[in-house]
């Protein structure tokens, strides 16, 4: 279940009625997670879940539920099992033919997607990139082709080198939008051109957590033809043997136009 990025407004009713309700919950750090319950004032008890103690937790919390205890599973903030562990909790439940049951909430990548300017459909969403080596660079080189908006985690401490690993694949024109401690005091977007990010990083430090929204990759613009162009081209495809419908369909296709609009230009449909 999803608990607050930031601002504990965020937390739903439901969310609150659930931590109270179940037998235990799944932490991935139980400190921050106490402070979480104490401030609802939800007694439930906390056991820690996380990337190091995983293998271990599962079969016991496996074993838990079997006996009929209901747990929540919740990250340090936003939703779980996607970015931060869990999803292989939530397979073995099902494996094992235990409900599970997700819960709506707070989650960083759409609240900055939403507000980043960009394009938001489609998207995809990457999460966290590989820090270094080969894994990095062709995460890097795939995401540059990526026609979608692109949604990529980042901390404070790696973002200036990000940006810069960015401009090397994706250049500089490309738009971005960096969304930093979103719901919190001091929640700030920053847009504009990958370079235009990278000057002004020159002069500022990255403070906070980071959402990088990254626009697509442009679609090519094609050269399109005059109008007596592309009637002249159509005569030629029809001098050599394709039907005029045919030959019509392939010089739209060649110059990104609708057929229809070739159709009548040709035919002179529209002229006064």
């Amino acid at each position: 279940m999803p608990t607050p990025i930031g601002n504990l407004e965020d937390m739903t009713f439901r969310a609150v009625n659930t931590l109270k309700d179940v037998d235990l919950v799944a932490a991935e750090d139980t400190r921050n997670t106490k402070n979480l319950l104490n401030h609802f004032d939800i007694p439930t008890e906390l056991i820690s879940f996380h990337e190091h103690n995983t293998a271990q937790r599962i079969p016991e919390l496996i074993e838990k539920m079997n006996q009929g205890l209901k747990i929540a599973q919740v990250s340090d903030a936003g939703a779980p099992s996607i970015s931060d562990p869990g999803k292989e909790l939530v397979k073995a439940a099902i494996k094992k033919g235990i409900p599970v049951v997700p819960l709506p909430g707070a989650t960083a990548s759409i609240t900055a997607l939403i507000a980043s300017g960009i394009s938001p459909q489609p998207f995809y969403f990457y999460g966290f990139l590989p820090r270094k080596g080969k894994e990095r660079t062709q995460a890097l080189s795939n995401l540059a082709d990526r026609e979608e908006t692109t949604i990529v985690y980042e901390s404070p401490y790696r973002v200036k080198k990000t940006i810069q690993d960015l401009i090397d694949n994706f250049g500089g024109d490309r738009q971005i939008t960096l969304a930093r401690e979103l719901t919190k005091i001091h929640e700030a977007f920053l847009r504009g051109s990958l370079e235009q990010v990278a000057a002004y990083y020159e002069e500022n430090d990255p403070k906070g957590e980071y959402v990088l929204i990254i626009a697509g990759k442009p679609e090519e613009v094609t050269q399109v033809e005059s109008d007596d162009d592309l009637v002249s081209s159509v005569d030629k495809l029809i001098a050599q043997g394709l039907k005029p419908n045919k030959a019509i369909k392939e010089v739209a296709a060649q110059n990104g136009l609708k057929k229809q609009a070739v159709y009548n230009l040709y035919h002179g449909i529209g002229e006064d």
